[in-house]
């Protein structure tokens, strides 16, 4: 065992929020022009307007931990998507194509899918269902 193996949840968790958070500002600021963006999608506009709903509502759900590894996959095919058709057309490498976010987004978010969404999640929340407590003898339900 090593010594930082007790703080790897912890680490993931934090990981997973910060990751989550920054997908959802990217789409947020392309959604609604905020974060000093010069201009924003026209609605329902392929692909740019479809990819910032994806980024913002993945990177939300990544970052809270509801649906996390759902979320992750569809956010990370997106950037993947992103990458290869937007940004590779204008050169190999991601420093000269500008696609830098798109690659380092789709594998952040392909770990998160899996290896999970460690501490902190909201999913790991333990719901309770009122089918599955113990009834009291003689009861009815």
């Amino acid at each position: 065992m090593h010594r930082l193996d007790p703080a790897r949840d912890h680490v993931i968790g934090l990981y997973r929020i910060v990751i989550g958070f920054l997908f959802a500002c990217h789409g947020l600021k392309t959604l609604f022009g905020l974060f000093g963006a010069k201009s924003t999608a026209a609605v329902g506009a392929w692909p740019g307007w479809w990819a910032a709903v994806i980024q913002l509502v993945c990177g939300a759900l990544v970052c809270v931990g509801l649906g996390t590894r759902v979320a992750a996959v569809l956010g990370s095919g997106s950037m993947a998507y992103a990458f290869f058709v937007v940004h590779l057309p204008l050169g190999l490498f991601p420093i000269q194509n500008g696609g830098e976010a798109s690659a380092l987004f789709c594998w952040s978010l392909l770990l998160v899918a899996f290896v999970g969404p460690g501490r902190f999640a909201l999913g790991n929340i333990p719901v309770r269902q009122r089918a599955a407590e113990p009834t009291r003898a003689g009861a009815t339900v």
